[in-house]
């Protein structure tokens, strides 16, 4: 069997010194996370952030920068995830929009209460994104290229 691994896309949404969470069931666990998930096939890296947001909160953002990519192989289940982090800007609450079958509720906390939640958290990239974010960290969205639509003439 090959190793690979799991490309996935999360987004940091701040609001009034809150950040956008979701509380999602995980193995009879309900556990913090943020809005964040798989690549999927033909989709760009900023459509997955986008639409794993709407689908896991509700909210329609608009991305304003790149805050990085981390690496971390869980321990629970051996997979490692390559996950590229969002800045986004939350823009319209879309209530009519279904929340993934998973997912109990989106929630807004401060920093300091997910770090009173930590053992809550999905991963500890969770965390990190925030810390990061409170740093400073942010990178133009240009950092990352799509290319599309290639054939090689060979």
């Amino acid at each position: 069997m090959s190793w690979y691994p799991h490309v996935t896309v999360a987004t940091l949404v701040e609001k009034e010194g809150l950040f956008l969470l979701v509380e999602e069931k995980k193995q009879g666990q309900l556990l913090l996370n943020q809005p964040a998930g798989h690549l999927e096939q033909d989709e760009t890296l900023f459509e997955a952030a986008i639409r794993e947001t709407l689908e896991e909160t509700q909210w329609r953002v608009e991305l304003k920068a790149l805050l990085g990519n981390s690496l971390f192989t869980s321990p629970a289940n051996g997979i490692t995830y390559l996950r590229t982090s969002f800045i986004a800007e939350p823009i319209e609450l879309d209530t009519l929009h279904p929340l993934d079958s998973d997912i109990e509720r989106a929630v807004w906390l401060s920093p300091m209460e997910v770090k009173k939640n930590q053992y809550r958290l999905r991963s500890p990239m969770v965390i990190n994104d925030i810390d990061r974010f409170l740093k400073g960290e942010s990178y133009p969205l240009e950092l990352i290229t799509h290319i599309q639509g290639f054939t090689p003439s060979i």
